[in-house]
């Protein structure tokens, strides 16, 4: 008797719990969605100042000479130097036309070669050794052939840049277009799609996340190429620029145009991945950072 006078309590307790219980879940949720999303401008400036603090106490308490660490605030001064004059920016703009221009060689040869290799597959297995042998040698060792044949102008660079940025692209490329599920194509080619309404409603799509994937690796890749050429073979850029601060042993600058470096690379990046976001929205990689 008293069993069946308990169960209207539990029953009507039972909804209203489970109900408060799924609110508070999702109320998490949310509170741990919105933490992530604002986290990188809490924690950014966190390390920074972290970093600032180490730097100085290493240059002040600690005594480590200038020459070798110099103080944040003689970096700061020569970075408004520098930004003051207006070389600098002729700098930039040499060593940012290589990036791009070598970016958009890499990204145009890896899609078109990536594509080929990924549907042919016996094409791939027959010039996959040349592939791995020419991927595995350090591509510095080319500068001072490229100067050789390009000489000191820009062409160097960028051919140094879209070497390094190729391979990224090529193999996400080959690899996103094998991933396409055969039976999807199976069923396209069952509805009477041509070549290209396969290639465009469905290839296209699936491989345009391994391209971004791709071409993230590859922007970084290419800054690299770029800066190591100006750095072996160059006469202008920001490479050449950390050579002729090395040379008159000027530090500050030295650490200042490294500072410019960090902020090109990270804008390219940005870049990136902004139009990535515009271009896939749909794509897991990019509906999760939301």
């Amino acid at each position: 008797m008293t069993t069946t006078s308990n169960h209207p309590i539990s029953e009507d307790a039972t909804p209203a719990s489970a109900t408060d219980g799924g609110a508070r879940r999702s109320g998490l949720f949310g509170d741990r969605e919105r933490l992530m999303k604002v986290l990188p401008w809490i924690s950014s400036p966190i390390l920074l100042l972290l970093l600032l603090g180490s730097w100085q106490f290493a240059v002040s308490v600690v005594g480590v000479s200038e020459f070798i660490l110099p103080a944040p605030s003689a970096v700061w001064d020569s970075l408004v130097t520098l930004l003051s004059g207006s070389a600098v920016y002729h700098d930039i703009w040499i060593t940012l036309t290589e990036v791009l221009i070598g970016f958009a060689v890499a990204l145009i040869a890896g899609v078109a070669i990536g594509a080929v290799l990924g549907r042919v597959v016996w094409l791939e297995r027959a010039v996959q050794p040349a592939m791995v042998a020419f991927q595995v040698v350090p591509k510095v060792a080319f500068i001072p052939i490229f100067v050789i044949w390009f000489g000191f102008g820009t062409t160097s660079k960028i051919i140094m840049a879209a070497i390094l940025a190729f391979f990224p692209i090529m193999l996400n490329v080959m690899l996103g277009v094998r991933s396409v599920d055969r039976g999807h194509r199976d069923v396209m080619r069952g509805l009477g799609a041509t070549r290209w309404a396969t290639f465009r409603n469905l290839e296209l799509p699936s491989t345009l996340p391994y391209v971004f994937a791709g071409a993230e690796v590859a922007i970084v890749f290419a800054v690299i190429g770029a800066i190591v050429g100006e750095y072996l073979g160059g006469s202008e850029g920001l490479g050449h620029l950390v050579v002729s601060s090395l040379n008159a042993l000027d530090a500050p600058q030295l650490f200042a145009v490294i500072i410019l470096l960090a902020l090109m690379g990270s804008l390219l990046y940005l870049a990136v991945t902004t139009t990535k976001r515009l271009v896939i929205p749909w794509h897991d990689s990019v509906a999760g950072q939301q």
